[in-house]
């Protein structure tokens, strides 16, 4: 029961079964948990977030002895909970259409995995698993963090202007 238990978590509860696209469908299942997560303060984001992360290990490493160890793109587990943190403080994902904004930028750089975010994949186990998406996961913090800046600052300029 608890092997099924862990697969169930494992495969976004069945999304990271479908026969396309699976990280995708999986990633959003972090949508409403980041939605939840940006309605709480700052330390209780970084502190679910982390409690979420660290439970995937486990989750992830043992989903994978099925596949040889492997991540096996049925496993998405990694990138539901490490989507929040693509979000964590950032007010502005509170609106839908920056949420979807923040939800494709993570799954381009969770797909494409370009440097730095390539070198995870040689990390084994639930840990690497993991990693590759808490990495495309910060970056695209980054990402969303400035883009929201210049946005802002862009928004303030032309109201001045007016």
């Amino acid at each position: 029961m608890l092997e099924t238990l862990n697969i169930w978590l494992a495969n976004g509860f069945g999304l990271g079964r479908l026969p396309f696209a699976p990280g995708t469908f999986g990633s959003l299942l972090g949508i409403p948990i980041a939605w939840w997560l940006l309605s709480r303060p700052l330390s209780q984001q970084g502190a679910i977030i982390a409690i979420l992360v660290v439970l995937a290990v486990p989750v992830c490493h043992i989903a994978a002895r099925q596949f040889a160890g492997l991540d096996h793109g049925s496993i998405v587990a990694d990138e539901y909970v490490a989507f929040p943190l693509a979000v964590i403080g950032l007010k502005a994902a509170r609106h839908p259409l920056v949420m979807a904004l923040a939800f494709v930028v993570y799954r381009f750089f969770d797909a494409l995995k370009p440097p730095p975010i390539h070198l995870a994949e040689y990390v084994q186990g639930g840990f690497g698993i993991v990693l590759d998406d808490v990495i495309a996961a910060l970056v695209t913090w980054v990402v969303m963090a400035i883009g929201l800046k210049l946005w802002h600052r862009r928004s303030n300029e032309q109201h001045l202007s007016s």
